[in-house]
């Protein structure tokens, strides 16, 4: 039989040599900058992988976003985040547009900062250096504010949840200016001061009598915020019946060990929501 590498048929002589290797080593093609990066943008997961470590992703992503226009990669960021839903890297990608174009940064930012975490993941890579800034400077702080100004004082209050920064700490970098007396009360409880309790939001003082032992109404915030007042079995269902989609499918074990599956009707209200 001849030598298929060298007498190919029509069909394999029309296809192009490989001019490249990929992680695995196997024989690759080269791709423009822009073709990477949005192939990374919709599959990249910034963590160590079997061909690849977190940190040889990040670099690559960062050599390409210094290799296109701001533009491209404010569109990359938006695209991931809305179409892909991407956490990281559209974050990763923001950060890099407001070292280098801030007013495309401001135009993006509501998009891709939809969420307290993408807020908070946000504010850990800026400060982190990566994108060559450690601070967050006055237009990515002006973004913050914005969104921290467009939030309810109830989706606030839900927002505290989380660390690494926390809300406070993101509210202590960039100051914001309350619009109301609640907001100004709800700042100031956040960070612990001293505030009248009949000044701040109704979602905060209801939390705060159910703490204090005013258990007639399950308070609706995050339930990581209740699981220290010592729920009992009627409020984890109550839990269990607000619950998202995928905080129902993480918390299976913790309802079956507070009881909520041996309730009327809670089975199949939950496998109700998990098969939808």
């Amino acid at each position: 039989m001849a030598n298929t590498t060298l007498f190919r048929s029509l069909m394999g002589a029309l296809i192009p040599r490989a001019d490249a290797r990929n992680e695995a080593g196997g024989p690759a093609y080269t791709l423009s900058p822009q073709h990477a990066l949005a192939q990374y943008a919709a599959t990249g997961c910034l963590n160590t992988t079997f061909y690849a470590t977190a940190e040889s992703q990040l670099d690559r992503v960062l050599d390409l976003c210094g290799r296109v226009t701001p533009e491209f990669v404010a569109k990359t960021a938006v695209y991931c985040r809305e179409r892909g839903h991407m956490k990281d890297m559209p974050a990763l990608l923001l950060a890099s547009v407001s070292r280098r174009d801030p007013k495309l940064m401001d135009r993006a930012f509501d998009r891709v900062i939809d969420s307290p975490r993408m807020l908070r993941t946000f504010v850990q890579i800026v400060r982190s250096g990566a994108t060559g800034r450690k601070s967050l400077g006055a237009a990515p702080k002006r973004c913050v504010r914005r969104w921290l100004d467009q939030r309810t004082d109830a989706a606030l209050f839900a927002a505290s949840v989380g660390n690494a920064p926390s809300l406070v700490d993101v509210i202590k970098m960039v100051h914001p200016k309350p619009g109301s007396r609640e907001r100004e009360a709800l700042y100031g409880y956040l960070m612990g001061r001293e505030v009248v309790r009949d000044t701040l939001p109704a979602l905060v003082q209801q939390f705060e009598a159910f703490k204090t032992g005013d258990r007639l109404v399950l308070p609706d915030v995050p339930f990581q915020m209740l699981t220290a007042a010592g729920l009992g079995r009627r409020e984890w269902c109550e839990v269990a019946r607000r619950g998202s989609w995928q905080m129902t499918r993480m918390n299976l074990n913790t309802f079956a060990r507070h009881g909520v599956f041996e309730e009327p009707n809670m089975t199949e209200h939950i496998a109700a929501r998990l098969r939808d």
